[in-house]
């Protein structure tokens, strides 16, 4: 009881060791070891896991006739146990005690006393005697032994003779007396009994001292850079793993020739740039284009994000500038790189409060390193971002980034050139054609391309395939642009009948209106959050986008909410992202584009957005009241027209509206060659640029 209200208040887990390692010594010491109890004992050990042992074996083991051995080895090191020193010292404590006990068991029966071992000799029953320090070893005529100790101050004659034995009995005929010569060991060992505890003290402290040493020493690296250093020796990315930005790369180039030949740029006085900023989109290669430049030039090159200046103490994020650029310059010439420096070289002031001071200092830091007194260096600083609108300008200006290099998202070419990087080394199948993926996937960026060719393969992979196909490029593409089909989702037949309808609606207006993308593939099988899908790409390149131009994708977006309020005389919400959609283009051509009649070509409303981005953080409005309600009258009016215009052509192409829809029941999917043939173009395409006019005479 005494126990239990000792260990009441451990855990079941704990409860159950500590009653184990209890079982365990007493079946040891005072009582046979019961093999079936094996996992209770194991985990006192700590040689196995006790929740493996107690839900899978413990039933197993307890059925007589099994021995606890047949456990296999990938059973017995399935679990490691975060405990090994504990029980390793359990363990040998358990073996000292084990054996001492049986020592003390088997010396208590055959240990003499002096006295004793003085009558075995007068009785004569005694043959030898061995000697071995104070200890006795007793040989009897029998050839049975015994043990004995003498009294170390005087020898064992001297006792034998005090406690009545006679000369005669201790003459050599009636027994022998070899005395063993004390070891050089236990000289050694008798020492070491006396140093040891000091030497165990002194490497206790050595030990604690380190540690506090380490944390101290921790504490101060704590302002040291962390910058990742790779040797120029083994370039694993160059130019050539870069596609689709030939200009960037010419740029670049520069860069890379002067780290190459420097002295041919300063036999004419020119100096090396002290930074390139590397501004573009998510994805268009800014990381890779500075790996390139480093695997090129073949020098050291120092890589870190700016986010590892900031910290919440003061002072180490000017700490680790300063630390950085003390590396790069013992190994000049080098390139360093910062990723996403916005994190840092945002526009001083911002904050209220002095909440940005230890960033600022860490700015102020920067700019001296890079355009300070001590200029007469070779190092390059490489940063990227794609938030250039609030850097702060001194970090902008000439003498610290001489060089503005932009990353636009790829052209037709340059998306192919990138697939052809990106497809090394896969098997692909003669009839592929880069050039119509790359026509087929307007607005990609590498990443985005790279991604396109890695979940073809694994389509191929799921299909059991060995080659990567046409097929599953175009439904990479698919997966990219809208998700993953969901074959699985539930349906009734009348939510499919609207959907088939809705997504006609739209091919077919796609289809019709000169000014619009052709229609490349129209289908009801859902894809991420839609129900359906009506694909429509360009067909050739577009940097300029035209009134017409966006009117007609007005007009296109309002199909499928037309075409379900003339076949069911009713909408649903389903069109709700294409109304979305449409509002969104008429403002813009209202307020930003000048594209309105009424208010003139004007942008009313100052915007701030993410340039590289395509997100408005807010707007100021800069205009009155009763312009605000101009603007309301346009962008309701051009709706009210995009729609009235689908009304319009699907009324006039009813015929053709049902037949796609009936068509789309049947198959779910329509490719371009299908839907051509079941609507002939009824007017050629035009590109949405505008023509030139014919010059009056």
């Amino acid at each position: 009881m005494e126990c239990q209200d000792q260990i009441g208040y451990l855990s079941p887990k704990c409860k159950k060791r500590i009653r184990f390692c209890y079982f365990f010594i007493n079946k040891l010491v005072y009582g046979s070891m019961d093999w079936y109890n094996f996992p209770e004992i194991a985990q006192v050990l700590g040689l196995f896991s006790w929740y493996n042992y107690s839900t899978n074996r413990t039933k197993k083991l307890n059925h007589p006739g099994e021995s606890p051995w047949e456990v296999s080895v990938e059973e017995l090191v399935s679990s490691k146990n975060q405990s090994y020193i504990i029980y390793l010292l359990l363990f040998v404590a358990i073996i000292s005690m084990l054996v001492y006990n049986f020592s003390s068991q088997s010396t208590s029966q055959d240990v003499l006393s002096i006295n004793q071992v003085a009558e075995e000799i007068q009785k004569g029953t005694v043959s030898k005697i061995v000697e071995d320090d104070s200890y006795l070893v007793l040989t009897f005529k029998d050839g049975s032994q015994k043990r004995s100790s003498k009294d170390p101050t005087s020898t064992l004659v001297e006792q034998l003779l005090q406690l009545g034995v006679t000369t005669e009995q201790l003459n050599s005929k009636a027994i022998t007396i070899e005395i063993k010569l004390p070891s050089a060991w236990m000289g050694i060992l008798s020492a070491l009994g006396y140093i040891l505890p000091f030497l165990l003290l002194g490497g206790a402290f050595y030990f604690i001292f380190r540690q506090a040493q380490g944390s101290n020493s921790a504490a101060l690296s704590f302002g040291k850079s962390r910058a990742k250093v790779f040797s120029g020796n083994q370039p694993t990315v160059t130019f050539e793993d870069v596609a689709g930005e030939d200009e960037a790369k010419n740029e670049l180039m520069e860069v890379v020739e002067f780290l190459r030949e420097p002295q041919k740029f300063i036999a004419l006085g020119a100096r090396i740039p002290k930074g390139v900023l590397l501004v573009g989109a998510p994805g268009t290669g800014k990381t890779l284009m500075a790996k390139a430049v480093s695997g090129e030039a073949g020098v050291p090159f120092f890589s870190l994000s700016g986010s590892e200046f900031v910290e919440m103490f003061v002072g180490v994020g000017a700490s680790r500038v300063r630390d950085l650029f003390d590396q790069a310059k013992r190994q000049s010439p080098c390139i360093v790189f910062i990723d996403e420096i916005d994190a840092v070289g945002r526009h001083r002031g911002a904050g209220l409060g002095g909440s940005h001071d230890e960033r600022e200092q860490t700015l102020n830091q920067l700019l001296v390193e890079m355009d300070g007194f001590d200029t007469d260096t070779n190092v390059i600083l490489i940063a990227a971002t794609n938030r250039p609108d609030i850097l702060d300008p001194a970090l902008l200006r000439p003498g610290r980034f001489d060089r503005r290099v932009v990353l636009d998202r790829p052209d037709v070419k340059g998306r192919e050139a990138i697939l052809k990087v990106h497809v090394k080394g896969k098997p692909l199948e003669k009839e592929v054609d880069l050039s119509i993926l790359a026509r087929g996937t307007p607005g990609f960026v590498g990443a985005d391309l790279e991604n396109l060719v890695n979940e073809a393969a694994i389509l191929a992979a799921r299909r059991n395939k060995k080659m990567i196909g046409q097929d599953e490029f175009q439904e990479a593409i698919e997966r990219v642009i809208v998700g993953p089909e969901r074959k699985s989702r539930l349906m009734s037949q009348e939510e499919k009948k609207i959907i088939a309808f809705h997504e006609a609606g739209h091919a077919v207006i796609f289809h019709v209106i000169p000014e619009h993308d052709p229609v490349q593939k129209v289908t009801i099988v859902p894809r991420g959050v839609a129900g359906g899908m009506t694909l429509a790409l360009p067909e050739e390149e577009r940097n300029l986008m035209s009134k017409k131009k966006l009117f007609a994708s007005m007009v296109g977006l309002m199909g499928g909410r037309v075409a379900e309020e003339i076949v069911f005389n009713d909408f649903t919400s389903g069109a709700s992202d294409d109304l979305e959609r449409a509002t969104k283009i008429a403002r813009t051509m209202v307020t930003r584009l000048g594209m309105s009649a009424e208010l003139g070509p004007m942008v009313y409303g100052q915007k701030e957005e993410l340039i590289f981005l395509g997100r408005e953080i807010s707007e100021q409005r800069d205009y009155s009241e009763s312009v605000a309600e101009k603007i309301d009258v346009e962008v309701h009016g051009y709706v009210n027209r995009a729609y009235e215009e689908a009304k319009r052509i699907l009324t006039e192409y009813r015929q053709q509206l049902d037949l796609i829809a009936n068509r789309l029941l049947e198959v779910e999917t329509i490719n371009r060659a299908e839907f051509e043939e079941l609507f002939p173009t009824p007017f050629p395409k035009l590109s949405g640029t505008p023509t030139l006019n014919s010059v009056p005479a």
